[in-house]
């Protein structure tokens, strides 16, 4: 495993780290930026995305030797003094972790829907753009063993670098698929035997009382204007009841309480076979 010192914020050989939030704006030409030890100790220790580099401060470099031996040794890991990566970073870097992983190549929709297993727990998320809220979902998906989540063309990129903070690098290991209109979306779900159940305020079926079949798709739409009328009409509607006067949530918390009904049975079965 090269370690190659760093001690000008112009060296070419990190040029990838440089103007961070910049580049979370342009683009990263198929790679991605991850943020953090925990997600940087998940994207190690999984095999759908490569790391390009890792670039770590100083005093980071010790504490995190036994992650770094299981890296492939090709992989090179750059460190600098906590100045030198601020500069570098174009911010304080306060965790000092840092590397670049390597998208794979796109999926077709139809494909990734045939690889699911029969019986199967999706999240479809519809027009979401902020970034904690995919984060979030995408926490909650992994928590309560989805498996996986359909992003469509209007909902951002979950490896964007926030998202894959906030989800705590369960951005790395839910598979997902993004891209597809949602005109294509739900008729290919159901095509394929899942239930679409869509959440909504003003959903016709308490989800207390809603029974998921073998493959269940949650569909969820952004906060305000949320799903489209189309939407709502092809699917079941399920409301999650609440206080008098109020009856709105934030749609990752949603995600979480409706993922938690809807897994039920499934965690303990999955944590069973080693999944």
């Amino acid at each position: 495993m090269p370690v190659i010192a760093i001690a000008d914020a112009e060296d070419p050989r990190i040029a990838a780290y440089r103007a961070i939030r910049e580049r979370d704006l342009t683009g990263r030409e198929g790679r991605f930026m991850a943020e953090g030890e925990v997600v940087l100790r998940v994207l190690a220790g999984q095999a759908r995305f490569a790391i390009d580099s890792v670039l770590l401060a100083e005093n980071r470099l010790a504490p995190l030797g036994d992650l770094l031996a299981k890296l492939p040794s090709d992989v090179p890991v750059f460190t600098a003094a906590q100045s030198v990566m601020n500069a570098i970073a174009g911010f304080a870097v306060h965790r000092g972790v840092m590397a670049i992983g390597r998208k794979p190549a796109p999926q077709a929709l139809d494909g990734f829907l045939d690889r699911l297993p029969e019986r199967a727990l999706v999240v479809a998320a519809i027009g979401i753009a902020n970034h904690d809220n995919i984060g979030g979902i995408f926490r909650n998906a992994a928590a309560f063993g989805a498996d996986a989540v359909l992003l469509d063309a209007t909902s951002c990129d979950p490896l964007y670098r926030k998202a894959i903070r906030v989800s705590v690098g369960a951005a790395l290991l839910v598979p997902f698929h993004r891209g597809a209109c949602a005109d294509a979306l739900l008729p290919a779900l159901a095509a394929r035997g899942f239930a679409l159940a869509a959440l909504s305020p003003s959903g016709r079926e308490d989800l207390a009382t809603y029974r998921p079949g073998a493959r269940t798709a949650m569909i969820l739409g952004a906060e305000g204007p949320g799903l489209p009328e189309a939407i709502l009409a092809a699917a079941e509607t399920l409301r999650i009841p609440m206080a008098g006067g109020f009856d709105s949530l934030n749609v990752a918390t949603a995600s979480g309480i409706a993922l938690h009904h809807l897994s039920h049975g499934r965690v303990d079965a999955k944590a069973g076979r080693g999944q």
